[in-house]
C-alpha cells in the first residue's frame, strides 16, 4: 500500500514527485523518499515520517535542475520505518536505485547469495535485494537486467528503477501490485502506485498488468511481457474521475474499497509462511521454540472491539487443532482483574494500529508477571510490536474507513496460521491434515474475491426492507456466534442502528423477548456442525414472527421455506467459516449506512485507533 511516483519529462522533477507523493498520503505510510538525476549523479533524499520532513530536507533542491526521477512513500513491512529502510535503495554503486511496493517472498535466500558475491546491503528491507539482483546482471541494458532480475523473484512488486548510466530513462515493472503510467501530451512519462498521483498532471494513463516491464522516456512508453518478452500494445485511457474518487479507486467509500481489497489483504498475510507442498507454517518472528510452545499450560488472547471477535474466533480454532486452553479477554477488562498468570501462560495481543492503550497496557502487566507476549499487529514499529517477545504482521496495509474490515479478516488469517504452527509445533495434527487446513486457509481468498460481487448483489435486495429499521438482533452457534457480534458491532457503528449480537442458544435466557413482527434477526447457518441446532434456533424465531434474514450455504433449500430473505454463500472448509461469513454481514452494514446517508468512512463519534484508556 506505499505510494510509488515516477517521472521523466521537461518538467522540473522534484516539484512534479512531491506534489505526486502528497497525493498519496491517504494510503498510508511512515517514510519517504526520492531521487533524481543531475549532472550524471544521482541525488538521493530520504526521512523517516512525513511528507513535511521530507520537504524540509530538500529546501533548495526544490528547484533542482533535474528532469527525472523517482519518489516513495514506504508503509514498513520488512524492517522498522526508520530512514534506512526508506526507499529508494541504492545498490553497491550507487548509481542505481529502486523503489518498490510489495513483498519479496524469497528475499533472504537472495539476500545471503548477493552478499556472498560481496554485496553490501544497508538496510533491513526486502527492496534492496532488488538493487543488489538488478546491479549482479547489469552490463549496458538496464531493460534485460531488470528482466533477469525479475525472473528469480518470487512474490509481488510494483517497481520503479532509475540508472545513471542511462539518463532519461525510467524502468517500471508490475506484479501482483498496483502500478499505472501517465503520458502528457506535451511531452513527458509518468508513473503511480495510483490515478490521484497522475491527475496533477494528466488524465492519459496507461495501466500496466501482472507481470509486464515497461520502459519510459521523455517521448515514449514500451511496454513488453515479462513472460514472454514480447511487446505489448496498449491505447491510453482517458481518467475522468476526480481526485477524491480516484482516491478510492472509483469505489464511493474507502470501506467498500477495503472490503474488496480483502482478498489481497489475506494472501499479502499469508505470503511466505506456508509452504504449499507440505502446508507447513513457518513463523519464526514468533520466537517461540517447540521446547517454549511444549511448556504453554495456557493461553491469554487480549484485544479490544473488533480484534476482540477476531479472538474469540481464535479460541475455538486453537481449542480445537493446538489442544490449548484458551481464554479471550476484552483489554479494559483484563488490565483490571487479578490475573493468574506465569511463565507457562502465553498471552497474544491483538491489535490493528499497534498502539491501543488498553491492550498495551495489558501486556505490559502480562510480562511483568511472566509471560511471553506475542503481538498480531498490522503496524510495523508500533508500541505494542516493540515490546512483544514475537510478532505476526498482518499485512492487511493501511486502512481508511474508521470501521475495520481488512483488518479484522486479516487477523483472522494470521490467527488461523498461528493455529496450525502451534499445531505443528505440538504435533496435535496429522501431516494430511496440516496439509488440509493449509490449503483450505490459502484458498479462501479466492473464494472471496469470486463472491464479492454475487453477495454484493444479494445484499442489495435487503437494503429497502430493513434500512429504517431501529433495532436489530444478529445470532449464531459456534464459530458463527463471534461473526454474528462483528455484524452487530458493523451495523452500529457506521448505520446507528441499535445491534446486538447473541449466541443462537442464548436466545431463550432473555432476547427472545424482544422478538416480534418488527424485529429484524439476521442469522447465520451454514451447514456446519451445529447446523441442526441453528435450525431450531431459527425456527422459534419464525414461530415468533420475527423478521429473518438468513446467511446459509449454497443449496440449502430448506432456508427458502423459513424466509424470502437469503444470503447464500458457497460450502467451504468449516474452519474457514468465519472469515467468509464476514463478508456478507460488512457489505450489509454498509449497504444500510449509506441507504440511511450516514458518513461510512467517519462515523460520529468514533476514532481508528484508541490510544487513551
Amino acid at each position: 500500500m506505499c505510494g510509488i511516483v515516477g517521472y521523466t519529462g521537461p518538467r522540473r522533477v522534484v516539484p512534479v514527485l512531491l506534489e505526486g507523493l502528497r497525493r498519496l498520503e491517504y494510503r498510508g505510510y511512515d517514510s519517504a523518499g526520492i531521487v533524481y538525476l543531475q549532472e550524471g549523479r544521482l541525488i538521493k533524499h530520504r526521512c523517516q515520517g512525513k511528507l513535511a520532513n521530507l520537504e524540509a530536507l530538500i529546501d533548495e533542491a526544490i528547484v533542482a535542475p533535474s528532469h527525472c526521477g523517482l519518489g516513495h512513500t514506504r508503509w514498513a513491512t520488512h524492517g522498522a520505518p526508520t530512514t534506512a529502510n526508506a526507499h529508494p535503495h541504492s545498490d553497491c554503486t550507487g548509481d542505481l536505485v529502486v523503489i518498490h511496493n510489495g513483498i519479496i517472498e524469497n528475499y533472504h535466500s537472495l539476500r545471503e547469495e548477493l552478499k556472498a558475491k560481496g554485496h553490501r546491503f544497508s538496510s533491513e528491507t526486502d527492496t534492496e535485494v532488488l538493487a543488489h539482483l538488478i546491479e549482479e546482471n547489469l552490463e549496458k541494458d538496464l531493460y534485460a537486467a531488470v528482466c533477469k532480475a525479475l525472473a528469480r523473484v518470487e512474490g509481488s512488486y510494483a517497481l520503479g528503477v532509475l540508472w545513471a548510466g542511462i539518463p532519461g530513462t525510467l524502468v517500471a515493472a508490475r506484479n501482483q501490485s498496483p502500478l499505472v503510467l501517465g503520458l502528457h501530451v506535451e511531452g513527458g512519462s509518468f508513473m503511480a502506485s495510483d490515478i490521484p498521483a497522475l491527475l496533477p498532471f494528466t488524465d492519459q494513463v496507461i495501466f500496466l498488468e501482472d507481470m509486464e516491464i515497461a520502459v519510459l522516456t521523455e517521448n515514449s512508453r514500451q511496454i513488453f511481457s515479462l513472460n514472454t518478452g514480447l511487446p505489448v500494445q496498449r491505447e491510453a485511457q482517458t481518467i475522468l474521475w476526480n481526485a477524491a474518487m480516484a482516491e478510492k479507486a472509483g469505489y464511493k467509500h474507502f470501506m467498500l474499497k477495503e472490503i474488496f481489497e480483502q482478498p489481497q489483504a489475506i494472501t499479502n498475510t499469508l505470503s511466505g509462511r506456508i509452504n504449499p507442498e507440505n502446508g507447513e507454517v513457518s513463523l519464526a518472528e514468533v520466537n517461540l521454540t517447540a521446547e517454549s510452545i511444549a511448556g504453554i499450560d495456557r493461553i491469554f488472547l487480549v484485544a479490544c472491539g473488533t480484534s476482540w471477535h477476531a479472538a474469540l474466533v481464535a479460541k475455538y480454532w486453537i481449542e480445537r487443532h493446538a489442544r490449548i486452553p484458551v481464554e479471550v479477554d476484552i483489554a479494559s477488562e483484563f488490565r483490571y482483574r487479578h490475573l493468574l498468570i506465569n511463565e507457562r501462560v502465553l498471552t497474544i495481543a491483538i491489535s490493528q494500529s499497534g498502539e491501543t492503550a488498553d491492550t498495551l497496557a495489558g501486556i505490559r502487566i502480562a510480562k511483568k508477571m511472566g509471560s511471553k507476549v506475542i503481538t498480531i499487529c498490522n503496524v510495523v514499529g508500533s508500541t505494542m510490536t516493540r515490546e512483544a517477545d514475537g510478532v505476526v504482521y498482518t499485512h492487511a496495509g493501511p486502512e481508511i474507513g474508521v470501521a475495520s474490515t481488512k483488518a479484522f479478516i486479516s487477523q483472522l488469517a494470521a490467527l488461523f496460521l498461528f493455529t496450525i504452527y502451534l499445531a505443528q509445533e505440538k504435533k496435535t495434527i496429522t501431516k494430511e491434515k496440516q496439509l488440509e487446513l493449509s490449503h483450505a486457509l490459502v484458498g479462501i481468498a479466492a473464494i472471496i474475491e469470486e463472491q464479492l460481487p454475487l453477495i454484493q448483489t444479494q445484499v442489495s435486495g435487503l437494503v429497502e426492507s430493513f434500512y429504517d429499521c431501529r433495532d436489530f438482533l444478529f445470532v449464531g452457534r459456534g464459530l458463527s456466534y463471534p461473526i454474528a457480534l462483528e455484524g452487530a458491532l458493523k451495523l452500529k457503528e457506521i448505520s446507528y442502528i441499535h445491534a446486538e449480537g447473541y449466541a443462537s442458544g442464548e436466545l431463550k435466557h432473555g432476547p427472545i423477548a424482544l422478538i416480534d413482527k418488527e424485529m429484524p434477526i439476521l442469522a447465520m447457518v451454514p451447514q456446519d456442525e451445529v447446523y441442526q441446532k441453528s435450525i431450531s434456533n431459527v425456527e422459534e424465531i419464525k414461530a415468533r414472527q420475527g423478521r429473518l434474514i438468513l446467511i446459509g450455504t449454497e443449496g440449502d433449500e430448506h432456508l427458502r421455506n423459513i424466509t424470502a430473505d437469503v444470503v447464500y454463500l458457497p460450502k467451504i472448509h468449516e474452519d474457514m467459516n468465519p472469515i467468509l461469513y464476514t463478508v456478507p454481514a460488512q457489505l450489509l452494514a454498509y449497504a444500510i449506512a449509506t441507504r440511511r446517508g450516514c458518513d461510512v468512512d467517519q462515523p460520529r463519534n468514533l476514532a481508528k485507533s484508541v490510544t487513551v484508556e
